[in-house]
């Protein structure tokens, strides 16, 4: 399939983002995500099919992009969702053409998707911001809808590619914030050491609550309270980043 063939459904752009990979970045969030996180703020994402703000070919997304170029030349392109992995074709072609261009590429990814498509995204991707929802396979799929596994192979496959990653973790009151559960999550990223360039604990909030009732869906959490500043600060202690060098 040629590219100017492929189309992407693209919920939202963000010219100058700053916290989804290093340096100022454009950022494209794609419609669509097979997972349903009890903590998520972006319910609006989720449906595959729902109307997308733009439906463009990956040179028409580029264009789009070059427009930012003197501001990003030291940062980048980070594509994340919803899901980008459900939109592999998209999403490596577009990363192509950002290489060509000689831009920092990332994608920001839950890792749901496991397959021969979304695995050869990596062909052009600079770095992986890759989240863990829990160490715990039996709440994963209470918690996510899901399974842990394909998360799980994905930190696998990057560390045998030698993939830089940024590891994302939501610390929500009630599931994941506790010394126990944050001490299995450190266990597990101990193994990747290697690949890992950075951990960030984000704090669970209550922002995204009025999309919920936006589109009448009702909003597991309810009650449950944002974390507090002191318990961040305690949970980032316990992660220590590859050189042992803590948060």
């Amino acid at each position: 399939m040629e590219s100017n063939e492929i189309i992407g459904r693209i919920h939202s752009l963000e010219s100058f983002g700053t916290l989804d990979g290093p340096g100022i970045r454009f950022i494209a969030f794609m419609q669509g995500c097979p997972m349903r996180c009890e903590f998520c703020h972006n319910p609006d994402t989720w449906d595959a099919h729902a109307k997308a703000q733009y439906e463009w070919t990956p040179e028409q997304l580029l264009q789009e992009v070059l427009k930012y170029r003197n501001f990003i030349r030291k940062g980048g392109v980070t594509v994340s969702g919803g899901e980008p992995l459900m939109q592999p074709r998209f999403v490596r072609e577009f990363l192509r053409l950002c290489k060509e261009e000689g831009l920092h590429t990332a994608i920001d990814t839950s890792g749901a998707i496991y397959t021969d498509e979304a695995l050869s995204v990596m062909d052009y991707c600079d770095l992986v911001l890759l989240d863990i929802k829990t160490a715990d396979d039996i709440l994963h799929k209470s918690y996510t809808g899901i399974s842990r596994n394909n998360n799980r192979k994905w930190f696998d496959h990057l560390k045998e590619i030698g993939k830089p990653i940024w590891v994302r973790h939501v610390l929500v009151p009630g599931r994941t914030a506790d010394d126990e559960h944050v001490k299995g999550v450190a266990q597990f990223l101990s193994g990747y050491k290697d690949i890992i360039e950075r951990i960030d604990l984000l704090p669970y909030h209550t922002m995204g609550v009025y999309k919920y009732k936006e589109l009448g869906i009702s909003y597991p959490l309810e009650g449950v309270p944002p974390l507090a500043q002191e318990d961040l600060e305690k949970f980032t202690a316990m992660i220590n980043l590859p050189d042992d060098r803590s948060m």
